[in-house]
């Protein structure tokens, strides 16, 4: 088991950087941001993760939900943990925080309504990939931002692993993201199809959505 080192907290100056980030994402429906987390930051992160993997707390993704739910390695290869604030390590606790600020700034300056955040770490290994979909489920429109942070150090592009993202249904142009170390990748979840291509050695990353109330939910009585 690898160790930790000590660094301060991942909210520490990052009130500005998110505002930045939100009027990008308000521009363009997406942002990338390098350098997102330091290299220390992304290191000490992946070491949390990769300590819950060789635990045996991973497991093979699924597609679909609910009862739909099944394993399709045709599909997806992926192995994942569900992140949760009182079943995750401190540094995930702390990026957990980080996006709880994320959120808070998307609902002031974009009035989304988001009241939850679900992530988990995923590692594809060597020849994994996730086919072309998208991210919010048919009939189920609660995820409506999804946030993507790498923590791939000295990944090259002959690693492979890129984000492809799809920017225009009619005309096919893409955009692939490195899954560079601290690298932060936030998109409208409902509007752009994307994919991970195979990856040449293991890729690690946190992967998960901004969700809105179910439609019809009532708030009870206080």
């Amino acid at each position: 088991m690898s160790s930790i080192k000590v660094s301060p907290s991942l909210l520490q100056g990052r009130d500005h950087q998110l505002a930045g980030i939100t009027d990008t994402l308000v521009d363009k429906g997406f942002a990338i941001i390098p350098g997102f987390l330091t290299l220390e930051e992304s290191r000490n992160l992946a070491t949390e993760c990769l300590n819950l993997r060789d635990q045996g707390e991973f497991h093979l993704a699924g597609v679909g939900r609910g009862e739909m739910l099944e394993v399709r390695p045709e599909i997806r290869s992926d192995e994942i943990r569900w992140l949760a604030r009182n079943d995750c390590g401190p540094l995930q606790a702390e990026y957990l925080d980080l996006m709880t600020s994320y959120q808070q700034t998307l609902n002031c300056e974009l009035f989304l309504g988001l009241v939850e955040f679900e992530c988990f770490c995923a590692v594809y290994p060597q020849g994994s990939f996730y086919q072309r979909h998208i991210d919010q489920f048919r009939g189920v429109e609660q995820r409506t931002i999804t946030a993507i942070t790498y923590l791939n150090e000295n990944w090259r592009e002959s690693d492979g692993g890129q984000l492809r993202i799809f920017l225009n249904e009619e005309t096919q142009e893409t955009l692939e993201v490195l899954p560079e170390a601290g690298t932060f990748v936030t998109f409208l979840s409902a509007d752009f199809w994307h994919e991970v291509l195979p990856a040449e050695r293991d890729r690690l990353s946190i992967t998960g959505w901004f969700k809105t109330r179910p439609i019809g939910e009532v708030f009870p009585l206080q």
